[in-house]
């Protein structure tokens, strides 16, 4: 019982890292596939998967197709409801679902600014202050989850809010955006839980770097790492 995913360039799809960390830390089997974004034969290789125009895209193991990573993860809540997909707690559910959904609809100016690349963390990075209201509200959503659950993640342990919002830590990290303290544990928890670790390791092995990933002049640093 083994679902097939389709991603793109590990250091670069955030999405990608959303879908995958909807499978990876519950222990539920996937086999990925690759989809080059930004490369001549993108079209073609999603389409010959079965999916729409983007990734990631699922296939489950009776053969129904997921071409959102929303419904790749409201999918696998109701197909693996014993995994902790979602927390238990129906009030907290709730809260969990409508973050999650916020988060893929949400943020626009933080996504569109502050692109994912785990190649690397950027240095004089001067958010505007859409980007700021987004960082805002990301505090104000970490912030309220965090101070009930105690950490390290939203509800306690890890769950599709977390896997959502993954990718929105790293910017945090990369850019140099300003966060509390309790949202600074967040995004250490995120960036050293071992699925994220094993996703940015195989990202490294990709020798392709994407040009519009570069945010020049700003001077790259290194990716933040915690011991």
């Amino acid at each position: 019982m083994t679902y097939d995913l389709l991603i793109g360039q590990k250091s670069y799809s955030s999405w990608s890292l959303r879908g995958w960390l909807c499978f990876a830390p519950f222990d539920i089997p996937v086999t990925l596939h690759m989809a080059e974004i930004y490369g001549d034969t993108f079209l073609d290789t999603v389409a010959t998967f079965g999916g729409n125009t983007t990734v990631p895209a699922a296939r489950t193991p009776d053969g129904g197709l997921l071409t959102d990573s929303i419904a790749i993860a409201w999918h696998l809540a109701e197909a693996f409801p014993d995994r902790g997909l979602l927390p238990t707690d129906p009030i907290l559910r709730a809260e969990a679902q409508s973050i999650v959904a916020e988060m893929h609809s949400g943020f626009v100016d933080l996504r569109a600014n502050c692109q994912v690349n785990l190649r690397t963390a950027w240095e004089g990075f001067e958010p505007s202050d859409a980007v700021l209201a987004d960082c805002a509200r990301a505090e104000e959503i970490w912030s309220r989850a965090l101070n009930r659950s105690g950490g390290p993640f939203l509800y306690g342990a890890f769950t599709l809010a977390d896997a959502f919002y993954a990718p929105l830590a790293t910017r945090f990290l990369t850019y140099d955006l300003p966060m509390s303290e309790t949202s600074r544990a967040y995004a250490r928890a995120i960036t050293t839980h071992p699925a994220f670790l094993e996703w940015r390791r195989d990202g490294l092995r990709e020798t392709q770097e994407i040009a519009r990933y570069d945010k020049a002049p700003l001077k790259r640093i290194p990716f933040p790492t915690f011991d």
